[in-house]
């Protein structure tokens, strides 16, 4: 599993709509026989990569893979036929699928064709790897990234507003990472007025037809370098429904101060990325993360888990995820 998981990784994002899935294919004695990732959409899945690159060595063996086979005809037929067809005799499996096409269908199509089956196996690990298409599957909305870069002292810009990266080359390469991770990137109109930021991926080798969807809160000023971007208004659920109807895994959201803090008073963030510069603004004036009222005493306080630090250059990327699982959906908890 440990090894699907990798496959999985390697691939990542780049596939979907679809999950990005890692299979491994063992021989009657254990052997590694067949490996293989879900290619891009239209392409072959995990499975049958795996499948067709074991051959009849497949045959009596174990197919490991991190999510539950598909029993449904979408752009490819169904997984499991494969499966049954290659005669493997043990699947083990990561996470049932809740895409409602499948949930628990897949194994119990297996099952019913005489297969051993196991779920569960490294379940945390794959849960972590694919949060943005289990969230999308099981809420109907996109995974949320809020990504802010800040002093030490927790401040965004200058009072002036005066343009300057606060983070070094390496926090700014990151950025473009994620954001190619992102189906979709989301800022503020405020932000495009002060910054007239591109919210495109520059990343050597990136594909320019996999530009994630940018979209702006707000009317978007003529001539800004966004055009052309989706404008959007009005409740922040109903906006996330919109972009999970249409396919967005996961949203990157970029600020502003007041964006941000109408996410996390919401309870849409799913997680945080914040990078921290060796920089002082030393005073109250410049402004802060999150420009609106927050807790008011201890006990409101919103606490998270840290799950990633990291340095990167001379700059510090730390990532925390609310510390309770799920969406809160409403006040800050």
């Amino acid at each position: 599993m440990g090894r699907a998981l990798a496959l999985a990784g390697e691939r990542g994002p780049a596939v979907a709509p679809n999950p990005w899935v890692g299979c491994v294919v063992l021989g009657p004695e254990g052997q590694v026989v067949g490996e293989g990732a879900t290619e891009p959409p239209g392409g072959r899945h995990a499975e049958v990569v795996a499948l067709e690159a074991a051959g009849a060595a497949a045959r009596g063996g174990t197919l490991v893979v991190t999510l539950e086979p598909c029993s449904h005809h979408g752009r490819t037929p169904p997984c499991v036929d494969a499966v049954l067809a290659a005669g493997v005799r043990r699947v083990v499996v990561g996470l049932e699928d809740p895409d409602p096409r499948v949930q628990g269908r897949g194994l119990a199509a297996l099952a019913a064709g005489g297969v051993e089956v196991r779920s569960g196996l490294r379940a945390e690990a794959v849960e972590e790897q694919l949060a943005p298409y289990l969230t999308h599957r099981r809420t109907g909305r996109p995974y949320v990234v809020l990504k802010l870069a800040a002093s030490l002292d927790g401040r965004i810009a200058a009072p002036d507003r005066s343009s300057k990266w606060l983070t070094g080359p390496e926090a700014r390469a990151d950025v473009h990472r994620l954001r190619a991770a992102s189906q979709a990137v989301l800022v503020g109109a405020g932000t495009v007025r002060a910054d007239d930021p591109e919210l495109t991926v520059r990343l050597p080798g990136h594909a320019e037809d996999r530009q994630p969807l940018r979209v702006v809160l707000g009317a978007v000023p003529p001539g800004a370098r966004v055009e052309p971007a989706e404008q959007v208004g009005g409740d922040l659920v109903t906006v996330l429904e919109d972009l999970g109807r249409r396919g967005v895994l996961q949203l990157l959201v970029e600020g502003g101060a007041a964006v941000a803090h109408a996410f996390h008073a919401a309870g849409l963030v799913d997680r945080y990325v914040f990078y921290y510069a060796p920089a002082l603004f030393g005073g109250a004036d410049a402004l802060p993360m999150f420009a609106g009222p927050g807790a008011q005493s201890m006990g409101a306080l919103w606490r998270g888990r840290i799950v990633g630090v990291a340095r990167l250059g001379d700059d510090l990327k730390v990532e925390l995820v609310p510390a309770r699982p799920g969406r809160p959906g409403g006040k800050v908890a």
